[in-house]
């Protein structure tokens, strides 16, 4: 397969979470799948879930149906990821991103009331916002970022990270080469550790799956080349949207320092640590996640 195209879903989606939500949408050039859970209700909140780089839609399989409960939901693969099409022109830059996203919930009537990212998609979230009050239009409510990736990281490796990324996605090889060391399970899983997180075998083996598919792993790279946090970080005090932040306190990815000086840039910031959770707290307890979400929410569970 080439690194220019999804995920099969003829071969990988027989028996993808939530393949009865699934579907495939074209919108601007782009080829989108997406899970969609109706509203149970005509004025129930409306959810849009955003995961960070490097996942799909799979991330939210246990969070998903029971914010469904009470809330439309609509979770998507990023371009490039999972089963969505890799993305075109300037699709894989954050503004490019929060775009294309702005585009097919148009284009779907989807108008979220609340919008809950994880990780760089957290960043997304707050784009998207951000673009929206700039355009003087009606926006959503309250931000959900789950270990948000919200501003530059620290260390002093980092400011490498962006040009490796864009050397390693300019080659074609890469993506097939790192697939190819993924296909030991053993491997995704130390992976997975490394963020600070504990997933059950499910979890593990649906990563497995992603990062052994050298169109998946290439669209990660294209995003990662392609970030520019230090231009959202600018605009993070402009940001009139209610943000809450849920950081995990095992997160090894973005501690919990990162969502601290994040809160201190927001006009309009909750900070909550997630004690014994890490980087994937959303997959590791979704019960509890939907816990702190469900004040957002404006319902009763």
């Amino acid at each position: 397969m080439s690194p220019a195209m999804a995920m099969d879903w003829a071969r990988h989606g027989t028996d993808w979470p939530h393949r009865a939500h699934s579907r495939f949408v074209e919108c601007a050039g782009q080829r989108w799948h997406v899970q969609q859970w109706p509203a149970p209700r005509p004025r129930a909140p409306r959810v849009l879930l955003l995961h960070g780089t490097g996942a799909s839609a799979h991330s939210w399989r246990g969070l998903a149906p029971l914010l469904a409960r009470q809330a439309g939901v609509l979770a998507l693969d990023l371009p490039g990821h999972g089963f969505s099409a890799a993305a075109r022109g300037d699709g894989a830059t954050l503004p490019g991103m929060a775009r294309g996203v702005a585009a097919l919930l148009r284009q779907l009537h989807f108008a979220p009331t609340l919008l809950v990212g994880h990780s760089a998609g957290a960043a997304i979230a707050v784009q998207l916002a951000l673009d929206v009050e700039a355009a003087g239009e009606s926006g959503p409510n309250a931000i959900a970022s789950l270990n948000g990736a919200l501003l530059p990281l620290h260390g002093p490796a980092w400011p490498l990270f962006s040009p490796l990324a864009k050397l390693l996605a300019a080659n074609r090889l890469v993506p097939q080469l790192f697939a190819w060391s993924a296909g030991d399970l053993a491997r995704v899983r130390r992976l997975v550790a490394s963020t600070g997180s504990t997933l059950d075998d499910e979890g593990v083996a649906l990563y497995g799956r992603l990062v052994r598919d050298p169109a998946h792993v290439a669209g990660a790279l294209a995003m990662m080349a392609n970030w520019d946090l230090p231009s959202l970080a600018a605009r993070l005090p402009q940001l009139r949207t209610p943000v809450l932040l849920l950081s995990g306190e095992r997160d090894r990815t973005l501690p919990p320092t990162h969502a601290q000086r994040a809160a201190a840039r927001l006009p309009q910031a909750q900070l909550q640590l997630l004690h014994g959770l890490g980087h994937l707290a959303h997959e590791e307890d979704p019960p509890r996640v939907l816990q702190w979400l469900q004040p957002l929410l404006g319902s009763p569970a």
